[in-house]
């Protein structure tokens, strides 16, 4: 396995990263068969932390059970979040039929865990031909980086590019069912939960056919690149304050970090340039030459191109930088309707 993911298992079709022990031959997956086949079926135990001269420190140690690793130093009032439990989330909807476990697994050796479940609604066509499917995901860090999340992601058939919903926050997370006490009531929570993927999924498609709708025009593709991928502006400097000498060195050295960033961003936009063009799904009638288009090049470029290696990629695209330039993405995009 590689170096940033730890252990994974998954069922279904092969996912895009391709990694991990693949359950596809199997039925309906339950969660002790995906935690056990995804590496997952240990427990984090918190260690009292010592000074050198035996004070007692305001802090603790995330320690896995199971082999005595220490997963990080968090504060003393943090409450872990077992991997059962986050499994344990996905039962109502794997009773109810509303969903199917598709991946799990951890991440830098079990700091961070991640389940992945598709959601046996209908997939719903962009264009003709061109379906995206409802995915829910519960990601928890047991070194403290990370808060617990739960909420709807949206994949993309043809490519199995990982998209951006079109609302982002609060509005497109999951409320949190346990499966306690009264059956009708646990149903009521799960209804409840899948009514609010359902609404994000019609809002997050109606997004995407309305990107399909409206044509590129000259010159749309290499600024909407420009868009994401450039730095924010650097604050101005007061000469006043550096020096004449001091910023004449500033300059010629912001200079040359600039005519760098140039370049950079004429390489990706070659590259996204080369997706739109060519990349997965782009044959589909109604994507090329449209936003719709120049979005899933931008996903399909985080998906299979940007990063090193598929591991690292999957952790930037589904928790750090690479899901934020995808969300900022979509942004863009939506705002040239």
């Amino acid at each position: 396995m590689s170096h940033e993911i730890e252990t994974m298992a998954f069922s279904g079709e092969v996912p895009w990263h391709g990694l991990g022990t693949n359950l596809t031959n199997e039925d309906q997956i339950g969660i002790e068969r995906m935690i056990a086949a995804a590496g997952l079926d240990w427990t984090v135990v918190q260690q009292a932390l010592y000074t050198a001269d035996g004070a007692k420190a305001p802090a603790l140690a995330n320690v896995r059970a199971s082999d005595g690793a220490i997963l990080g130093v968090v504060g003393p009032d943090y409450s872990v979040l077992q991997n059962r439990e986050a499994f344990d989330f996905f039962q109502p909807f794997l009773d109810a039929g509303q969903a199917r476990l598709e991946t799990a697994g951890s991440l830098r050796g079990g700091k961070r865990v991640w389940v992945l479940a598709r959601v046996t609604a209908a997939p719903m066509e962009i264009v003709k031909g061109d379906a995206v499917e409802a995915f829910i995901m519960i990601s928890n860090s047991h070194d403290g980086t990370m808060a617990v999340r739960a909420g709807f992601t949206p994949i993309r058939v043809v490519c199995a590019n990982t998209l951006a919903a079109a609302h982002s926050g609060n509005r497109s997370r999951l409320i949190r069912v346990r499966h306690q006490g009264k059956v009708a009531e646990t149903l009521d929570a799960v209804r409840e939960s899948m009514d609010l993927v359902r609404g994000e999924f019609v809002a997050t498609t109606e997004l995407y056919r309305a990107l399909a709708s409206k044509p590129l025009a000259a010159g749309d593709l290499e600024r909407y690149v420009r868009q994401i991928f450039a730095p924010k502006a650097k604050p101005a400097v007061d000469v006043q304050e550096v020096g004449a000498s001091l910023l004449d060195s500033m300059l010629d050295a912001s200079g040359a970090v600039l005519a760098n960033e140039d370049q950079e961003c004429k390489r990706l936009t070659s590259t996204i340039e080369r997706l739109a063009a060519e990349g997965r799904g782009h044959d589909i009638e109604g994507v090329m030459g449209t936003w719709w288009g120049a979005y899933n090049a931008v996903t399909e470029f985080l998906s299979y191109e940007r990063g090193r290696t598929e591991d690292t990629r999957l952790d930037s695209l589904w928790f750090g930088q690479g899901a934020n330039l995808n969300r900022k993405a979509l942004q863009i995009a939506a705002s040239n309707l």
